[in-house]
């Protein structure tokens, strides 16, 4: 269903994009200084991104839709509408849910070469190892073998793509217990959805968590095309590298500690001032607290963000649920006071255009109340839910016909001499 759907839509998109091409494609759209060109190609209009776009007033923007507008839909729900720019029927979401449950056995190879890793080994390397080693089974490197044609090429993407979700949560999930030492691997159970069977493979019992694994999964989808893993997994993709290729090339950007941590440090401050206070401190606490770290040349982690003028809807509804389903708990007490309490601070001190927190300033301490402890852990779960965004870019990628990214770089001596 899901792919005689993009069948229909994909002669439009194409026909589309033709035509923009043909009336504007000389136009300007974003010029570069030099700074930029230093900067890490911040702010660089270079790339069409259709699934996601973020606002500075409104946050992520999911495919026209307002993310806050559409948290009550299901990570199925999402890979749907991130694919096809449609919420999907009850249909649909059955025939998602039954591809990916098709595809949720791991190979007993991955089982054994995760369990040959040194026992140290970081949760985010064992699962991108995993990752790429699933490569032998791709139905697009097969197909390419044997003479396709490019108006196959999304076809074969989104079959791994599939594939790849089908059995990620079940790979990740064995990591958990493996690296963590929680036990054997525990069966997938047939009656669940995709984030509550990955919730019930964790080990982590409960209704709650299950809720709160289908909202976690749902809100971290997607985030444009120029973030670190998006454009990572793109540009390898861009080459013709499979999406199990090119997928865990987006995650190991994802693992660096500008990119995918980011809740760690947060949780990790959150924690810190508890400790200190012994417990939850007085807004007025709080509030010195946050002044003696920011005199002392330190930052508040989550806080201060690059892009958006408002709270990121992801911590909003992040919120939204602590409200609704925690009660009495020391940690997750903090963030609600930091929310009240460090944007003003912020704003007073002035060196922060933005004081509005990010997604991280919430969601280590809703996992944390959850049992789940493990701080580097935490990428993973971020991992499982990205890799929807990555494939449906893909997918739309290779239907477009997007060629190889291939961005020209000058040299320090070439600015000096033309600049």
């Amino acid at each position: 269903m899901l792919q005689d759907t993009l069948a229909k839509k994909i002669p439009d998109w194409q026909k589309e994009i033709q035509d923009i091409l043909k009336n504007k494609g000389d136009a300007i759209i974003s010029e570069v200084t030099v700074a930029q060109a230093y900067g890490g190609m911040r702010g660089i209009k270079g790339l069409t991104c259709e699934t996601s776009a973020v606002s500075a007033d409104d946050g992520l923007i999911i495919r026209g839709y307002p993310l806050l507008d559409i948290t009550h839909i299901s990570p199925e729900e999402v890979f749907y509408l991130l694919l096809t720019g449609d919420i999907p029927n009850d249909a649909a979401i059955k025939d998602i849910q039954d591809q990916f449950r098709s595809n949720q056995d791991v190979p007993q190879y991955i089982w054994d070469l995760l369990e040959a890793m040194p026992a140290e080994s970081h949760p985010m390397t064992m699962l991108t190892t995993a990752i790429q080693a699933m490569q032998v089974d791709s139905q697009f490197v097969k197909h390419y073998d044997e003479g396709m044609p490019k108006t196959d090429f999304w076809k074969w993407t989104l079959e791994d793509g599939i594939r790849l979700l089908g059995i990620l949560p079940g790979v990740a999930a064995g990591i958990y217990r493996m690296r963590f030492n929680k036990g054997d691997r525990i069966t997938p159970d047939p009656t669940l959805d995709w984030a509550g069977n990955f919730a019930h493979m964790l080990g982590i019992e409960g209704d709650d968590f299950k809720k709160l694994m289908r909202l976690y999964l749902m809100l971290h989808c997607d985030h444009e095309g120029g973030n670190v893993s998006a454009f990572s997994s793109l540009t390898v993709a861009s080459a013709l590298s499979s999406p199990f290729l090119s997928v865990a090339a987006g995650l190991n950007g994802l693992a660096g500690p500008l990119h995918g941590l980011a809740n760690q440090e947060c949780l990790k401050f959150v924690l810190e001032v508890r400790d200190h206070f012994k417990g939850a401190p007085t807004q007025d606490e709080l509030k010195q607290f946050c002044w003696d770290r920011l005199n002392g040349g330190r930052v508040i982690p989550g806080y201060g963000h690059a892009v958006l003028r408002c709270p990121d809807p992801r911590f909003t509804a992040f919120i939204g649920f602590g409200k609704d389903h925690i009660q009495d708990d020391d940690v997750f007490s903090i963030v609600q006071s930091l929310f009240e309490v460090v944007p003003p601070v912020l704003q007073e001190q002035g060196k922060a255009k933005n004081p509005w927190p990010n997604v991280d300033a919430a969601s280590g301490s809703l996992l944390y109340y959850y049992g789940l402890t493990e701080f580097n852990y935490y990428t993973v779960l971020f991992s499982i839910s990205r890799a929807m965004g990555m494939i449906a870019q893909m997918v739309i990628n290779r239907a477009m016909g997007i060629p190889i990214t291939r961005p020209k770089s000058v040299t320090t001596e070439w600015i000096k001499n033309n600049a």
